[in-house]
């Protein structure tokens, strides 16, 4: 689960990172109000799941009132990269003297969370690390002993941070590390994080991703979904209880388990497709389930041609036939659907679709083949459009 700026330091400040003071506001005369307590100048910046804020014209520096008004009025609806800006966050302007980059992830083929830090905070940190990975220092950190001192003096010194505000930084990194491991995040990240004229050190910007499976141990934290913010389809299969994460293609991929799924993916980009979308029925997935599925899939207009890969174990595969039945007299699709079932009850599944006689469903006996007659669909499907 992603986080917007503030939430993320809202977070931050209950670890005891030094942030800067602020309040969100959703409308325009909660953001002037807010603006007038914090004093002027303060900075009034979109909260929205993307970066490329102040590029998009949703950061906005107010010397004083009228500006603050305005530029809440400006920012409140706009929209940056399809995402609209429903919130706003209202806060105290900096004194910014250097601005560093810092982040901690799960690696996963390490098996260990991933410290990166840098001074050339305020870019675009891919291009850092394409242009000038030199400047990027990483260190990995054994999770049984935790980061230490010399983990942040060595992050700092390699960096080349200034030398009066290496053990700062350093105390900053222990404590975003502490946050990442307490709050169980995929994801921290600060940019920039700055160094103030007082030689203070500071999260500027607050980028958390937060395990969703592990939202039930922290209550507090799963209080910060907001539908708002999410993608159309995203919300719409998580409030059906499907795993489902949006893709740039046209092919909607459904299968039962995640394995499954992402080797259904790799097939279809194999056979020249791009996939729209991962979407996990789950093990033992019923006809309503199916139906929810379709509903999601076909939910995305750039959708030309689904594929359904379906392997009975738990799951019944005629009850996956049943499933798309009663979908297409709900829905009625207007693409193709291609279908491949293999597992327990397969032989009645397929007979179920074939006297149904529905209208654009294929079948298929492998993966491959599946694969390779979807992106056909597909492409025809388009050039017809």
């Amino acid at each position: 689960m992603d986080l917007l700026e503030y939430q993320g330091k809202q977070l931050f400040a209950r670890h005891g990172i030094p942030v800067p003071s602020g309040k969100p506001a959703s409308t325009v005369a909660d953001a002037v109000a807010a603006a007038d307590e914090i004093g002027y100048p303060c900075v009034v910046k979109a909260q929205v799941l993307i970066g490329g804020r102040g590029k998009a014209g949703g950061v906005k520096l107010a010397k004083d009132r009228a500006e603050a008004e305005q530029y809440a009025t400006d920012i409140l609806g706009m929209d940056i990269k399809g995402f609209t800006v429903h919130e706003v966050w209202i806060e105290a302007a900096s004194d910014i003297a250097s601005e560093y980059y810092a982040s901690i992830v799960f690696d996963r083929a390490a098996k260990a969370p991933l410290v990166m830090f840098s001074t050339k905070g305020g870019m675009d940190i891919e291009a850092v690390a394409e242009e000038t990975p030199e400047a990027l220092v990483r260190i990995h950190v054994d999770p049984l002993l935790g980061f230490q001192d010399f983990h942040g003096r060595r992050l700092a010194f390699e960096a080349g941070v200034d030398a009066d505000v290496v053990r700062p930084v350093g105390a900053l990194l222990s404590k975003l590390y502490d946050a990442f491991v307490a709050e169980e995040a995929m994801l921290v990240e600060v940019n920039p994080l700055i160094v103030t004229g007082d030689r203070d050190v500071k999260a500027l910007d607050a980028k958390v991703t937060l395990d969703g499976n592990s939202l039930y141990r922290h209550p507090d934290n799963a209080g910060l979904r907001n539908p708002s913010q999410e993608d159309e389809q995203e919300q719409m299969a998580h409030e059906r209880g499907l795993t489902y994460v949006k893709l740039d293609g046209d092919i909607g991929i459904l299968g039962n388990g995640a394995g499954l799924v992402m080797s259904t993916l790799d097939v279809v980009a194999q056979a020249g497709g791009s996939p729209a979308n991962f979407l996990d029925a789950g093990g033992g997935s019923k006809a309503d389930a199916i139906v929810s599925a379709v509903e999601v899939i076909l939910s995305d207009t750039k959708v030309r041609a689904v594929l359904f890969n379906i392997f009975g174990g738990i799951t019944r595969c005629d009850e996956v036939a049943k499933g798309l039945i009663e979908a297409f007299d709900v829905v009625k699709p207007t693409v193709p659907f291609v279908v491949r079932l293999d597992g327990t009850n397969d032989v009645a599944g397929r007979q179920l679709l074939a006297d149904a006689s529905l209208p654009n469903v294929h079948t298929e006996a492998t993966m491959l083949g599946a694969a390779q007659k979807v992106v056909e669909l597909a492409a025809a499907h388009g050039a017809a459009a």
